[in-house]
């Protein structure tokens, strides 16, 4: 075996460790996790009455009731609940959501909380099937006979309460997949997902799979249950978040109800969330809990959209104003004071009732002009953190008149509040229910004698920060090649009290990571020191505090390999601040972080490279068969690998390349429909792909000395000897007749053929299928896997069906 050969099987081995590392690393520097963990005092009453006349499953599944110890009673008491465990999944991890709607509902045991004393709620019961942790992710089979058992659950729990009751439904991770194959079902009355692969399956090793997946998705499309999912963001190294993000549907009226809200946007959350911690993470999942009480008393699929928005919301889809539209106030009646039209409001513990008037600009650009607001953890019309300060603020358009009505906003939600010489989010706390910054943006039309005024209510906390801003900003076009050369600066304004960047040309990938260093003039210290807003989809934000020089690594999950999505390009940050506090944020450069970019590489495209591997198997058997019905002669492994890469590898990695400037659908090749900034991928692919073959082959070649030993000891075979030309034995001569001429011209004879021995021949055809075998036992191991597990945790008689037949596969290997 050629060195070439040898150098090449190392790359890849090194390539391998380095993707890696650095995908795990992004856990700690990419998407930082800050959650509190979640405390409950649980119980499960199992449900003996859905048996086998239910369901033939119920000897294989079960069925259970969650109740917190102490605070509630056994009996079924209110709105049934129920929770859908993933891939290898317990029914126990209802328990932290389950917990949480118990002890929001009761103030104490027993005792209702005066929240939910006068309204038509009622508390949960929370039901959850146990799969005995199926392996459910790698085997079509596994997943639709949760399915089946799941509707049957669900007629269970029904026959349970009065008739015409509706029942909720949660579903982590493969659970969401099960729970949306359920529909259309009339009684579903809203589903929750969470860390739910919806788009691309995780494992896709049967055909059954894509089968539940491509009818589900049809069924999306039109059925009217309102669906959230709920997404980790780069956290989640289990199940990639581009694929969390539900469908878009193209509906001219009433679309249904589909929203996907990323963990780092979940108002209150603004964190990263693993795969797992998702359903005990107690940023998330009180709001989850909250929700799901509110919803037990929605009628409508309109009125459950709502409370979804309202509780589950991450600042992207406006909420009602409410009654405080046509509220409108008189300045002379008012105790209230004119700023200088060159100066922002800045209040900091307010105190009484007071009305501030701001004149707008006297010469806007386009005739209008934006008003921003900031008020810590008080409240604008109808938002505010949970628990919110006695701090509210009230803005109003007012005419020359000075008559003022209700200025409605553009914008108005909850962001951060990031501490000063913390880290953001804060390791194993992150942040209170009751932080955060309420953020108002509306468009003001500008003419002569017009100005705002805001409307203070206050006790002596929190603080009040606002005033008009450019509608521009910073604008850098160049192009998406141009990142991952050099450094690209966007020039801002200092002290602005809100300013985009934008880099309309940058590659919008999930494959690429950005790296963001701020420059900045002073120590900031002021009532909201700079934070960046990065959006990349309208469903997904990240929020980054620029209170100092430190780099930030901006990342996304819109566009994908083998996901379709209209958001490719584009770099989009917004910067907020309360414009004072000694530091002046100068300039931002922007520029490609190669190391967790590398990491997002390799867990996005593990799949494709085993798949790329057996095609170059396929390439190597090709040749190897030729060379057999050419030369008669069957070359070993060593040699077949030696062709290929001397020979094929050299014009195959320019082929590589230039096809990935095809336009090919998203689900072939790389996956990115001919992007041209990720046509490299493709060589380095099959570099990596075919390093690996040949790594493989070692280990394989490692594995067979002692097992040749051992059959060589115990004589269980035996080794082909070299066949030698028989030795010569005398042959009677024949007399000629004598009218045969001598010819003494002819040629001499050809000396004898002496084909290669048909034993040796055959070693070499079992070598060359054997690597074959050996990277397709992937693609079969875990349907071995969950058949196994299948027989240990429901018994010898249990059937498994699906399109792999288990004793073919095994004899495909003996």
């Amino acid at each position: 075996m050629p060195r070439l050969v040898y150098c090449l099987g190392l790359f890849s081995l090194c390539c391998v460790a380095v993707l890696y590392y650095a995908g795990v690393d992004t856990v700690n520097t990419l998407s930082p996790q800050g959650c509190r963990m979640s405390w409950m005092s649980p119980s499960y009453v199992l449900q003996p009455n859905f048996d086998r006349s239910w369901s033939p499953l119920a000897g294989r599944y079960s069925l259970w009731l969650y109740r917190e110890v102490g605070w509630e009673s056994n009996e079924l008491h209110g709105s049934p609940v129920l929770f859908i465990p993933g891939n290898a999944g317990s029914s126990q991890q209802v328990r932290s959501i389950a917990s949480s709607a118990t002890r929001q509902f009761y103030s104490s045991p027993y005792q209702i909380a005066e929240g939910f004393r006068t309204r038509n709620i009622k508390p949960l019961d929370f039901f959850a099937v146990e799969f005995n942790e199926d392996l459910s992710a790698f085997h079509g089979s596994t997943l639709d006979a949760q399915r089946q058992y799941t509707a049957r659950a669900i007629d269970y729990i029904l026959s349970l309460y009065p008739p015409d009751t509706s029942i909720m439904v949660m579903g982590h991770s493969m659970g969401g997949i099960v729970a949306t194959s359920l529909l259309p079902h009339e009684n579903i009355s809203a589903i929750i997902t969470m860390s739910t692969p919806h788009t691309l399956p995780p494992a896709r090793f049967d055909r059954r799979i894509d089968h539940i997946y491509s009818k589900t998705l049809k069924v999306l499309s039109n059925d009217p249950t309102p669906i959230l999912s709920m997404c980790g963001g780069a956290t989640d190294l289990m199940v990639p978040s581009e694929s969390c993000i539900l469908p878009s549907h193209d509906h001219l009226f009433d679309p249904p109800y589909r929203r996907t809200v990323f963990t780092s946007a979940l108002e209150g959350s603004w964190t990263g969330v693993g795969h797992r911690e998702i359903v005990w993470c107690h940023q998330v999942r009180w709001r989850v809990a909250r929700a799901a009480l509110e919803l037990s008393a929605a009628q409508t699929p309109y009125e459950r959209s709502m409370i979804l928005d309202t509780w589950l919301r991450d600042g992207h889809i406006p909420l009602p104003f409410g009654d405080r539209t046509n509220h409108s106030i008189a300045l002379r009646d008012e105790d209230f004071s004119v700023l200088p039209a060159d100066l922002h409001l800045s209040l900091k513990s307010p105190s009484g009732v007071h009305t501030y008037v701001l004149p707008t600009p006297s010469s806007p650009s386009s005739g209008a002009a934006k008003f921003v607001l900031y008020v810590l953890q008080g409240t604008i019309a109808n938002t505010s953190p949970h628990n919110p300060l006695p701090l509210r603020a009230s803005v109003y358009s007012c005419t020359p008149q000075e008559h003022c009505t209700t200025l409605k906003p553009t914008l108005l939600k909850l962001i951060p509040a990031p501490i000063p010489g913390r880290p953001f989010p804060v390791p194993n706390e992150g942040s209170d229910e009751s932080e955060g910054v309420v953020l108002f943006e509306a468009d003001v039309a500008v003419f002569s004698g017009s100005h705002v005024a805001v409307r203070v209510e206050a006790d002596g906390r929190g603080w009040v920060a606002g005033g008009f801003v450019g509608v521009g900003g910073a604008l850098n076009e160049a192009n998406a090649i141009a990142p991952f050369v050099e450094y690209l600066s966007a020039n801002v304004t200092p002290n602005a009290l809100r300013q985009t960047v934008k880099y309309p040309n940058a590659l919008s990938d999930a494959l690429v990571v950005y790296r963001l260093v701020p420059t900045f003039i002073g120590q900031c210290s002021g009532l909201l020191n700079p934070l960046v807003q990065h959006t990349s989809h309208p469903s997904e934000t990240h929020y980054y505090p620029l209170s100092s020089s430190s780099p930030i690594l901006l990342h996304t999950h819109g566009a994908a390999p083998f996901i379709s999505s209209p958001y490719n390009h584009g770099l989009n940050l917004t910067i907020y601040t309360s414009g004072e506090g000694g530091c002046v944020l100068k300039d931002l450069e922007i520029t490609v972080d190669w190391w967790t970019t590398i990491g997002r590489w390799g867990v996005r495209y593990a799949a494709p490279t085993a798949t790329w591997a057996v095609a170059i198997i396929a390439v190597v058997l090709f040749d190897a068969w030729g060379t057999l019905e050419s030369s008669g002669m069957m070359p070993d492994v060593a040699a077949s690998l030696s062709v290929f890469v001397t020979t094929r590898l050299g014009w195959l990695l320019p082929l590589s390349f230039a096809i990935s400037f095809l336009p090919f659908p998203v689900d072939v090749w790389l996956g990115n429909e001919g992007e041209p900034v990720l046509a490299p991928l493709a060589p380095l692919m099959l570099l990596t792909a075919t390093g690996l073959v040949c790594a493989s082959w070692w280990l394989v070649t490692l594995l067979e000395l002692p097992l040749t030993r051992i059959h060589r000891l115990f004589g269980f075979c035996s080794t082909p000897r070299p066949v030698t030309p028989p030795e010569a034995a005398a042959v009677p001569l024949i007399r000629r007749h004598p009218s045969e001429d001598l010819d003494t011209d002819d040629d001499p004879p050809s000396p004898p053929i002496i084909q290669a021995p048909q034993s040796l021949c055959q070693v070499h055809k079992h070598q060359h299928l054997l690597l074959l075998m050996t990277w397709l036992l992937p693609l079969a191991a875990p349907v071995l896997a969950v058949w196994v597990r299948t027989l240990y945790t429901a018994g010898l008689t249990t059937p498994f069906d699906g399109d792999h037949n288990v004793l073919r596969m095994w004899g495909g290997l003996c």
